[in-house]
């Protein structure tokens, strides 16, 4: 049984918590308020948006060495909807193994919405995670905390399948966002 942290509650944080206890693991909710409670999961889930990344660093970066560290931004534009904040070689997952070396640093939950993942399904498709990092154990460790609940996951490859993902993700909210899908859709893997 795993045990893992989640900063942030809201509506992703609740669904990866209701994902991880349906497998059977314990989960730690950590939000705004809760910034003295130390981390204790061996993996942490960054569930906040990404312009919040940098002040949650600053604060818990020293807590977060040695543990797997997920990271489920979409560095998108949200004034615009037009472009990802990153630069176009690299990716939010990428920023943030450069400023936490001592994590195990993935890329997950970003290319589904909230409802989805919490249903366990997309249309009649079996909701599916992709998982991009380049810690083989660390990916093979979450893959089994998501396989138990019954969704699907899919180690998608190094963590610079990263940028590919957050492409994804902001292809998915651009589609949302403009009412050409429902926030409550989303993408499929028939595998």
């Amino acid at each position: 049984m795993a045990h893992i942290s989640i900063i942030g509650t809201g509506n992703m944080g609740q669904a990866i918590s209701s994902v991880v206890t349906k497998g059977g693991n314990s989960v730690e909710l950590l939000g705004k308020a809760d910034i003295d409670k130390p981390v204790t999961g061996d993996i942490v889930v960054l569930a906040v948006p990404y312009p919040a990344v940098d002040q949650v660093l600053a604060q818990r970066g020293e807590q977060l060495a040695g543990k797997i560290v997920v990271d489920i931004t979409n560095p998108v534009n949200f004034e615009t909807f037009d472009s990802l904040t990153v630069p176009a070689d690299s990716s939010a997952a990428a920023e943030i193994a450069g400023r936490l070396p001592g994590s195990r640093v993935l890329k997950a939950f970003n290319t589904t919405f909230a409802g989805t993942l919490a249903a366990g399904t997309v249309g009649p498709l079996t909701t599916t995670v992709l998982v991009a990092g380049d810690d083989a154990d660390a990916k093979a460790a979450l893959i089994e905390v998501i396989g138990a609940s019954g969704v699907k996951a899919i180690d998608a490859g190094a963590l610079k399948r990263a940028r590919e993902l957050e492409a994804l993700g902001f292809l998915q909210i651009s589609l949302a966002a403009g009412e050409k899908v429902s926030w409550t859709g989303g993408f499929g893997i028939v595998a």
